[in-house]
């Protein structure tokens, strides 16, 4: 079973940010689209696909690629988003994450952990031995490095992006820091405090669901997957029952520290080797120039595929098909 949780902040507003959408405003809109993606040839809640600024597709296209291949069940859940997903799924909460520049980011952390544990609890009576979860959250890298220096360590999370907005995102921390009157690591046994200081809604639904669930849990997605990690680090979980999956774009990433910080953590991870390199549609070619790398569990869905005896192969055909479609439907 496949879980993608969404979760909005409102640090993808701040303009350069986030890629995860046409414009910083459109970013709110990102994952209850990816979300009724899947289900859908288009979404529900705007009539079409999330794409980067440049035009680039979301993600979404690759997980749907192996959803439609291995027909692996996805279960969509609401860690807190400003509209809801117009597909079935389950309600955690609307809270979205805030700037941690100006307030705490998510005073909720608790109430959405709690909620979200009791649905991993829930999760236990399938006689699951694994649960995959991926993820939407535009903005979502920026909360996860800011997690992690809280936490103390010295991470840099990766973009949709080529051109890796480190710097805006290392001055949005730094801000964030000030007002919360607290330096890098001060926080590295205060994984709740970090978490509601700097963190998204994601993340804490992410942790909660992971903790209940006790599981395998295979944590798909790329650099806000070590966020992840590093709290339930802290909260004193072994990371032996979590392995990240992701795509080969974010390991070879070097604008990030993901298998740095994967190593330092001593969290297992995988990847899927995907190559749009002769793609026929230039915005999957700009994949391998680094656009887009991740999100809505892609890496994940397509590990599932593979496990069912698809290969990478297949799973870009697929692709293809599914951008051959959109293309001729707009």
């Amino acid at each position: 079973m496949m879980l993608v949780v969404l979760g909005n902040t409102e640090v993808s507003l701040i303009p350069g940010i986030s890629m995860a959408g046409a414009t910083p405003e459109l970013t709110k809109l990102t994952p209850p689209a990816d979300a009724e993606y899947l289900f859908y040839e288009r979404p529900k809640i705007i009539d079409a696909i999330p794409v980067t600024p440049e035009g680039h597709p979301t993600p979404a296209i690759i997980t749907k690629a192996a959803k439609e291949l291995a027909n692996f069940p996805i279960i969509v859940v609401r860690g807190g988003t400003y509209l809801a997903p117009l597909v079935p799924h389950v309600h955690i909460s609307s809270y979205v994450g805030r700037d941690f520049r100006k307030e705490k980011a998510l005073p909720e952390t608790r109430e959405i952990i709690d909620r979200a544990s009791l649905f991993g609890e829930e999760l236990n009576k399938l006689n699951l031995e694994e649960v995959v979860i991926g993820e939407s959250t535009p903005g979502g890298t920026t909360t996860a490095q800011a997690v992690l220096w809280a936490l103390e360590y010295d991470a840099k999370t990766s973009s949709a992006s080529p051109d890796n907005p480190q710097p805006l995102k290392e001055k949005v921390i730094a801000e964030g820091f000030k007002r919360a009157g607290i330096k890098e690591g001060e926080l590295k046994d205060k994984p709740l405090t970090a978490l509601e200081e700097f963190g998204d809604p994601m993340m804490a639904t992410v942790v909660g669901i992971a903790r209940g669930f006790k599981g395998k849990v295979i944590l798909a997605g790329g650099t806000q997957m070590l966020a992840v990690a590093a709290l339930l680090r802290a909260m004193g979980e072994e990371l032996e029952r979590f392995t990240i999956v992701t795509t080969k774009w974010v390991i070879k990433d070097k604008s990030s520290t993901f298998k740095e910080t994967a190593e330092e953590l001593g969290v297992e991870y995988q990847y899927a080797n995907l190559d749009f390199s002769k793609s026929r549609f230039k915005g999957l070619r700009d994949y391998e120039r680094g656009y887009v790398k991740e999100g809505v569990g892609a890496g994940g869905a397509a590990w599932l595929a593979l496990k069912r005896g698809f290969t990478e192969r297949d799973i870009e055909r697929k692709v293809e098909e599914l951008y051959e479609k959109l293309t001729k439907n707009l």
